[in-house]
């Protein structure tokens, strides 16, 4: 066509319905054009508007511009645009004219044709169309609606055409186009929603996202005359449906401000849910009919005929040959119109959302096939059938519909609810967080607190994550713990690219939850605003925030809500904090409403300075905090000094410190032994694994251990050179009376026999408390474990877990591990992994174990096991091998 036709195709085939949209001519000549949102355009990684998007992706040698977007997004009226704009030589000067080719209206033409006599027929004429296509370099083809080509691109290969006047199918000469056979040089347009085709083509794709939640707010201020409506109208949607991705759509939204204005001009209540929204629309549209019931019922069973035929084959529309195979030989009345769209033969819905709707009304209507067989020949092929299904199933919310349509069979909706309620309890055992949220929708959909109550049951885990959780998703969710009233755990690990408007859609759910795990998930700034405020306001004591960066500001807005929360486990290991972000938390620390009794900062580099920072709330009267985790801090000897000082203030309610893998060093252990000594000091669990010590410092841990002030009972020092001399020296302290220390762990500390020969004496006396022992990956050999397996036959033991992992143990231990098991009535876990055991060794093992059952395991990993008696090993479910 050439500018002067531009008018008269802006009319063509236009109407304007609820479920259809508005004409577009009237929004563009009303102004009320907004371009939606792409994901990328051509020039830059930023997100920019459609309008923006295409005239840069036509410009230069590029020659093919694809678009890509959901159903009633903006792709046509944007089409259109480039068109009247062309028109108006506001761009595109270079173009000559433009053809615009809609696959919905040609896709089913079966005669053959060449590309000029389809031009001809389907555009307004233009002086030559052969001289036209004569120059395609000054040619502009806009092809719409490309997932409606019924045919694959791929398999067309052979077929292609490059002569304009050659005869052909239509199919043929629109993939001749698209793959450049046919008029090579011309540019193309091309929109589609997602397809499979598009991968098959050149170009550059540009996805449509829709309208922001600033562009949905002035659509609905250009809708309605009264701002306060507008207003009103506007929070609604987004709050009971505008969590949709379709909700970003300009069909979509045209639709619901048709019936909001409605709604609100009749008084009546907007709706809550999709199912309800989608009700109040065919209640519009059937009161504007006056059809009787019987008539009503009647068409919607008709056109849920062509719904079920067009979801079966994934198309919105349904050809004529399709509609007879499913014994519907004639088209419905005239109210059709409303509904779908009839060009020629084919039938095509306004939308997906209104053909699953009315499919899903049409199986409760319907008395000959089950619904649950439906859903399962579709395969999951659905987006909304199954929540459409769970909303009417409920009475209170179809009940407006069986006013018109008469009552739905109630066969069919006991038999969904029995699905329902199966599939539900099923999916919620498992930990396929996708179900888990569609599970959720479908309860939302309901709108049943009673139903949410009797699903959920406190057994049943309400952990979903996996970082693909969408808006909608949210809203599932805080619906069900609403009902609930309070849950134990909300599981969001791994959440990616969380903003400010998803997390305060989690409102609701976190503040009614008592742990919240957000594990190694990605959030902005302005997202951490949102968890504070669940946390200064809820009910969570638990926050396990481990492996999420929370640099630059995050960390300081996080504080700033703990400070006065009910949190009492903060988990924030390789969170990328420094010394600086101990500023922030010496605040929640020294607050007078904290209730902080566990932090966890393994792995921050907060080093020396930061944990100095730290030590200052830990001195004050108002820190509980009971537990501190600082693995892996950069932290040294240096810090020792302040920690002593924080242990013996009397202020300090620390009962745990771990300071695995710091360079502690004999000096630092030296320090912290003074405090040990002190009777002040209320520390019970020290941690020192791999603190770079020697056998130097037992002596300084011996006089501390031997204090009548120390309170220490579980005391690691593992993977540190203490030698024979050190372990020693630690073995006289635990011969003396009075002993509090009841968890001892010395794993690769260069343990000798001799160390095992002292250990298994001390395991004899009846002042020892010793009721956990580790010393695996050590020298102690058969000889050694023998020492200590003997004690732990002796009467006055009391031992409940031993661990003699990788200490050369072969089967001439075997006796003596037997005696042990069966003999010492309080041991509960005996760890003999990676040792030297065969298979002789398992007769005598397998059977001691069913003589012992108060040991509950007994852990055979990694020996030198053949396959043949793994089958006796299984006789014992006890044993790990």
């Amino acid at each position: 066509m050439d500018r002067n036709c531009v008018g008269l195709l802006l009319s063509k085939n236009e109407t304007s319905t609820l479920l259809g949209g508005q004409q577009l001519s009237a929004v563009l000549d009303e102004n009320k054009y907004i371009s939606p949102l792409t994901s990328e355009s051509p020039e830059t990684t930023d997100n920019v508007n459609l309008d923006r998007a295409i005239r840069s992706g036509l410009n230069g040698d590029n020659k093919m511009l694809i678009i890509v977007g959901s159903e009633g997004c903006g792709k046509t009226l944007a089409l259109k645009k480039v068109i009247v704009d062309w028109a108006k030589g506001e761009h595109l000067q270079n173009i000559s004219h433009v053809f615009r080719i809609s696959l919905k209206d040609i896709c089913l033409t079966e005669e053959e044709l060449s590309l000029e006599m389809l031009l001809l027929r389907n555009q307004v004429p233009v002086a030559s169309a052969l001289r036209v296509l004569q120059k395609p370099e000054e040619l502009l083809f806009i092809i719409d609606d490309l997932d409606q080509f019924r045919h694959s691109l791929e398999k067309m290969d052979g077929d292609l055409s490059s002569d304009p006047k050659q005869k052909t199918s239509v199919s043929t000469i629109i993939a001749s186009l698209l793959k450049g056979s046919l008029l090579k040089g011309a540019s193309f347009l091309v929109a589609t929603r997602p397809s499979s085709c598009v991968n098959l083509l050149g170009g550059t794709q540009v996805k449509v996202l829709g309208f922001t939640k600033h562009e949905k707010e002035q659509y609905f201020q250009n809708s309605y005359r009264d701002p306060s409506k507008a207003a009103k109208a506007f929070h609604h949607m987004e709050r009971t449906v505008g969590f949709y991705d379709l909700s970003a759509s300009p069909r979509f939204l045209w639709s619901v401000c048709s019936v909001y204005q409605s709604l609100m001009d009749a008084s009546e209540p907007l709706p809550e849910t999709l199912s309800q929204l989608c009700a109040c629309i065919l209640v519009h549209l059937m009161n504007a009919q006056s059809q009787n019931q019987i008539r009503n019922r009647e068409f919607i069973l008709a056109i849920g005929k062509i719904a079920l035929c067009c979801l079966s084959n994934q198309h919105l529309s349904c050809a004529k040959d399709e509609r007879d195979a499913v014994g519907l030989q004639q088209v419905p009345d005239s109210s059709l119109g409303d509904y779908l769209d009839l060009r020629g033969e084919l039938l095509s819905f306004h939308s997906q959302l209104i053909l699953e709707f009315i499919l899903a009304l049409s199986l409760f209507l319907d008395e000959r096939e089950g619904v649950e067989k439906v859903m399962e020949r579709l395969e999951s092929n659905y987006q909304f059938l199954d929540l459409f299904l769970s909303g009417m199933s409920e009475v209170s919310q179809r009940s407006p519909l069986e006013t018109l349509l008469g009552a739905f069979n109630k066969d069919q909706i006991q038999a969904f609810k029995g699905w329902f309620k199966t599939s539900s309890e099923e999916t919620l055992k498992g930990w396929n967080s996708s179900d888990h949220a569609r599970c959720f929708q479908r309860l939302h959909q309901t709108q049943n607190a009673n139903l949410v109550k009797e699903i959920i049951s406190p057994s049943v885990r309400l952990g979903i994550g996996c970082g693909e959780l969408s808006l909608q998703d949210y809203v599932g969710l805080n619906y069900v713990v609403s009902c609930l009233g309070q849950t134990d755990q909300l599981n969001l690990y791994r959440m990616r690219d969380m903003t400010g408007e998803s997390m305060k859609r989690l409102l609701p759910a976190m503040s009614l939850s008592h742990k919240i795990i957000l594990t190694s998930s990605s959030m902005a700034t302005e997202a951490i605003a949102p968890l504070a405020s669940a946390l200064e306001g809820g009910i969570t004591k638990h926050l396990d925030l481990s492996y999420s960066p929370l640099d630059g500001d995050k960390f300081k807005i996080l504080c700033a809500g703990l400070r006065d929360s009910k949190i009492q486990t903060l988990e924030i290991p390789v969170c990328s904090l420094d010394a600086s972000s101990c500023d922030f938390l010496v605040p929640v620390l020294t607050s007078a409403s904290s209730q902080l009794r566990v932090l966890d900062l393994r792995a921050n580099s907060i080093g020396n300075p930061g944990f100095t920072k730290l030590c200052q709330g830990l001195q004050s009267p108002n820190c509980r905090l009971q537990k501190l985790q600082l693995p892996h801090c950069e932290v040294t000897s240096e810090s020792m000094e302040v920690l002593a000082g924080v242990l013996t203030s009397g202020h300090s309610e620390l009962r745990s410190v771990d300071l695995t893998n710091n360079c502690v060093g004999d000096k630092g252990v030296e320090t912290l032994c003074g405090s040990l000594r002190h009777p002040l000091c209320k520390l019970q669990s020290l941690d020192l694994f791999c603190a770079e010590l020697t056998g130097a410092c037992c002596v300084y841990l011996k006089d501390a251990l031997m204090s009548q002030h120390c309170s220490l009972v579980e005391l690691d020092l593992s993977v540190n050179e203490l030698g024979q001399e050190g372990a020693l020296l630690l073995c006289q302290a635990l011969n003396a009376p009075g002993r509090s220390l009841e968890k001892l762990r010395m794993n690769r500390c260069e343990l000798t026999q001799q160390v095992f020969e002292e250990l298994g004496s001390l395991l004899k006396r009846d002042t020892t408390r010793l009721t956990s022992l580790s010393v695996g990956l050590n020298h102690g050999a058969d000889k050694g474990v023998k020492y200590i397996l003997e004690a732990v036959t002796h009467p006055n033991c009391v031992m409940e877990e031993l661990d003699l992992e990788m200490n050369q143990v072969t089967d001439a231990s075997v006796d003596a591990v037997c005696a042990a098991l069966r003999a010492c009535k309080t041991l509960r876990s005996l760890e003999l992994r990676n040792n030297s055991l065969t298979d002789i060794a398992v007769p005598p093992l397998v059977q001691a174990m069913q003589d012992s059952p108060h040991v509950l395991e007994l852990n055979l990993r990694y020996n030198e096991f053949s396959e043949d008696v793994f089958e006796m090993m299984d006789e014992c479910e006890r044993i790990r091998y």
